[in-house]
């Protein structure tokens, strides 16, 4: 099957090969709270009374679904699995081929260890990282023994950690802490010679590009080869000889010199084109391949101008809604493939057509629903909650990693480093601080030039594309006063200020110059926060307590923001209920908490054709 059309379960989807097996399920698992593990040798084959318990894996720990549920501080835990040689991914290990072990994020610090060897390390909660085990693979042993260190220091205030506490428990927006694996652990049999990396940048007027990077130094007399094609119909071809590492190489695509073909090939929420595609490296002597994988992209550009945000060189309005990521009995973590792309089916019959999903970097297998169902999303981290020279680094480190993990995603169209300040909390007037906002934008655009970047997401700008701001007022009359034609100027301007104008009253100069001049659209990127019904403890930025009420104030706020001719786009806040906060369109469990036709209704000011 293609790699588009995929059923959603290949944990890297833009770069899928056959010979893959999931090693989520049932781990031995122990804590580690006085820290002797790695003294008493945890990591040996013959360790297995210090694995006492069970885990579910990747659920973390704190989680109902992982068979734990303990939500105290234990900043270190220990993992052990025995993989089989039956398990290794459909063929034995055979001459000149690796065994690469992959994990999708691990919270925080983790080393690994494989048949008693020391395999690698990794530092990066949020980050995926991957192992060649091939060397420590026992190779007379029935089974081999993957061992997992993980270590979080729950008060560590410069490790990045989105909405999790720091604190002793949940409090305010802050959630229950996530320690360990939690994304798919999973293993890979690869050619010795082999595709690393691959990204692909695809514009209807620069045309296809791939980025390939292959796992050898110097890749000596290979022929790179790609197919495209869509909907089993050849699209188009290149090769070329890959000379060291890596190779940029332009596919031409003939229908994007054809204006009647390139609109059919366009990339949108309400068209989500794919193009499948299949990258060989070929030994140039023999003609033999090497290594091939199959991927996707979409063909689509994104950028702002003229007050409005772009989408294929057109204004398109945003329509998003707010998602934390964060799960009832499974945390941070996901139960996979259906509950992903339920999220994505959800906001989008409810009428969005983006969504942010807040405060962490998403399993990419959402991002696929999002590709292939065609939602807009905007790329975010999870924070760090102090500013020092070991936060800035952690954050960067992290970001780069995200940045070019996600870039190849269409759906993926903004980029979002920093969130209200979070971990810059003297933005405003702290000379270092802003260097630090303006720098990772900076960065991030060196990255990917392609998508607009937030310096500051909400609050304090610096250095900007999309000028967003976060206001909770559940006045409509007000909101709509607030952001009419010529008012936000004059708010921006107003010094001192408070609600949203005092929120970002530091802008500099170039930023509000920007904003007048049509080159930083205006969003309001997060509102509303209405609750139904909820519980006097809960937390939400309006409490309502009958239906009617609920739907009347929704529709108030949506229309306000939609009739208001400076606003290029808004989010609301938020899709589901999310812990102690009650503010979701769904509980919990994904239920709308309005028929989802009114909620439609509410956010597109459309009903449906009958």
């Amino acid at each position: 099957m293609s790699a588009s059309r995929q059923d959603g379960t290949y944990p890297r989807p833009q770069m899928c090969r056959p010979d893959w097996h999931s090693l989520d399920g049932t781990w031995a698992f122990s804590y580690d709270d006085n820290d002797i593990g790695k003294g008493d040798a945890w990591f040996q084959p013959g360790s297995f009374a210090r694995f006492a318990r069970q885990i579910i894996v990747p659920f973390p720990p704190e989680s109902e679904a992982s068979g734990i549920s303990d939500l105290r501080q234990h900043p270190i835990v220990w993992y052990r699995r025995e993989v089989t040689t039956e398990e290794l991914p459909l063929r034995q290990p055979t001459p000149g081929s690796r065994v690469l072990l992959h994990f999708g994020a691990v919270d925080y610090r983790a080393d690994v260890w494989v048949d008693g060897q020391h395999v690698g390390d990794h530092i990066g909660g949020q980050t995926p990282f991957t192992l060649d085990i091939t060397h420590a693979l026992d190779g007379q042993a029935a089974a081999h023994a993957i061992v997992v260190r993980a270590e979080d220091d729950p008060s560590d205030q410069s490790q990045p950690r989105g909405k999790q506490t720091w604190q002793s428990h949940p409090h305010k927006v802050w959630y229950e802490r996530t320690t360990g694996i939690w994304q798919t652990v999973w293993i890979e049999m690869v050619p010795d010679t082999h595709i690393s990396e691959l990204a692909w940048q695809a514009d209807p007027d620069d045309g296809v590009s791939a980025f390939i990077e292959t796992n050898r130094s110097w890749a000596k007399d290979l022929l790179v080869t790609i197919d495209l094609e869509i909907d089993g119909r050849p699209l188009g071809h290149a090769a070329a000889v890959m000379y060291g590492r890596r190779l940029h190489l332009h596919v031409p695509v003939r229908e994007l010199g054809n204006g009647i073909d390139r609109e059919d090939l366009l990339w949108s929420p309400d068209q989500p084109v794919l193009i499948d595609a299949k990258v060989s490296l070929v030994n140039a002597a023999t003609a033999a391949v090497v290594d091939e994988a199959t991927s996707y992209f979409g063909i689509r550009t994104v950028g702002v101008g003229g007050g409005r945000f772009l989408l294929n060189g057109r204004a398109y309005f945003l329509r998003g809604v707010l998602n934390q990521g964060y799960r009832a009995s499974t945390h941070i973590s996901n139960r996979g493939t259906d509950e992903l792309r339920g999220e994505i089916e959800l906001a989008k019959a409810m009428g969005f057509n983006a969504m942010r999903i807040h405060q962490k970097a998403e399993d990419p297998r959402a991002l696929y629903w999002a590709d292939r169902l065609g939602l807009l999303v905007w790329g975010e981290i999870g924070a760090a909650y102090e500013f020092s020279a070991t936060a800035v680094q952690q954050l960067t480190a992290e970001w780069v990693t995200i940045v070019r993990r996600d870039r190849s995603h269409p759906s993926v169209v903004a980029w979002v480093p920093i969130n209200e300040s979070w971990g810059l909390p003297n933005l405003s007037h702290d000379a270092a601080q802003q260097h630090f906002a303006a720098g990772i934008a900076n960065l991030t655009r060196a990255l990917d030039p392609s998508r607009p970047v937030m310096s500051n997401e909400g609050w304090e700008h610096v250095d900007s594309d999309i000028l967003g701001l976060h206001d909770y007022t559940n006045d409509p009359v007000a909101l709509a006063e607030r952001y009419g034609e010529g008012r936000m100027t004059a708010a921006l301007l107003r010094r001192p200020g408070d609600g949203a104008a005092g929120r970002v009253a530091a802008l500099t100069r170039s930023q509000v110059a920007r904003f007048k001049a049509g080159k930083a659209p205006l969003m309001i990127t997060e509102f509303g926060g209405l609750s139904l019904q909820s519980s006097p403890d809960a937390f939400a930025y309006t409490h309502l307590s009958s239906d009617t009420e609920y739907a009347a104030l929704l529709h108030e706020l949506f229309e306000a923001l939609r009739s208001t001719p400076s606003v290029a786009g808004f989010c609301y806040t938020q899709l589901f209920d999310t812990a102690q906060e009650t503010n979701g369109l769904a509980n919990q469990h994904g239920e709308s908490k309005l028929p989802v036709d009114t909620v439609r209704y509410i956010v597109t000011g459309e009903k449906r054709a009958s």
